[in-house]
């Protein structure tokens, strides 16, 4: 494991809400950004794949010097898809998620942002038939100097996208249809039959995550009354998780050359 756990700084527990904050040190950052996080921001195990069709493919120096180009052609991550990477990179190593198909393979325009949930996939249960349960998570980057930042609030804000999924079968139906789309002929099929075979029996039988990415003090105003609203009238067998991770001060306007520069350094 390269994501750190990070030392709670804080337990703002609403039951069955569950909202932490966590620290990092820049040790830890660099350790995350130079391992797991990388394989997730540059989808290296997508490219892989692409690299060996197209490399299938190639007959002439012409089309290999073509096959080189669009596999170098990825642009430079933004610094809040690289904070949506360290929360997805912490849920895959700590609570035992998995997102198989980055939302970055749908993206026509490689500048565009994708929309919609941000992270769709499974989560590993405790039981031994039905062996895995959809998780889906929200994640926010923030670098304002407020307890808590205005993403997490308002009709696009962290707390109403966890609402809607708490609440709305629609919303989760369609996750459920968009993972189905790429999941035949996967490694991954299994889980998904799995899932949806609990989901089938019951829609709200999903793990939800909720993650702020912050590079300011760590304060538990950022969770407290969000973890007390997203606790209300929550479904007996939906799981919500929420975790505010806090990087070291005035590190978020640097993770996208961070993270180059020691994807660059890793790979000599």
């Amino acid at each position: 494991m390269t994501m750190a756990v990070g030392t709670e700084v804080y337990n703002v527990d609403a039951l069955p809400v569950k909202a932490r904050g966590l620290s990092y040190t820049d040790g830890e950052l660099d350790a995350a950004l130079r391992g797991s996080v990388s394989g997730i921001l540059w989808d290296e195990a997508g490219e892989s794949e692409l690299q060996a069709v197209l490399s299938s493919m190639v007959t002439t120096e012409f089309s290999d010097k073509s096959v080189r180009r669009i596999l170098t052609g990825l642009p430079t991550p933004e610094n809040w898809r690289v904070g949506e990477a360290l929360a997805e990179a912490f849920l895959v190593e700590h609570r035992k998620c998995e997102f198989p198909w980055p939302s970055g393979r749908d993206l026509r325009n490689p500048a565009a942002s994708p929309t919609g949930t941000d992270l769709v996939g499974f989560q590993e249960t405790e039981t031994s038939a039905r062996t895995h349960r959809f998780s889906f998570g929200e994640v926010k980057t923030s670098e304002q100097e407020a307890w808590p930042p205005t993403v997490m609030d308002g009709r696009h804000g962290l707390t109403k996208q966890l609402e809607c999924l708490r609440d709305s079968t629609s919303a989760k139906d369609a996750l459920v249809r968009y993972l189905g789309h790429h999941a035949s002929h996967t490694s991954w099929f299994p889980r998904y039959q799995s899932a949806t075979s609990r989901y089938l029996s019951d829609p709200c039988d999903v793990s939800l995550f909720g993650v702020i990415v912050r590079d300011v003090d760590p304060r538990s105003e950022d969770l407290v009354s969000r973890t007390v609203v997203l606790a209300s009238n929550c479904p007996a067998s939906t799981s919500i998780e929420l975790f505010a991770m806090y990087l070291p001060k005035k590190s978020i306007c640097t993770l996208s050359s961070r993270a180059t520069r020691l994807k660059e350094g890793k790979h000599g």
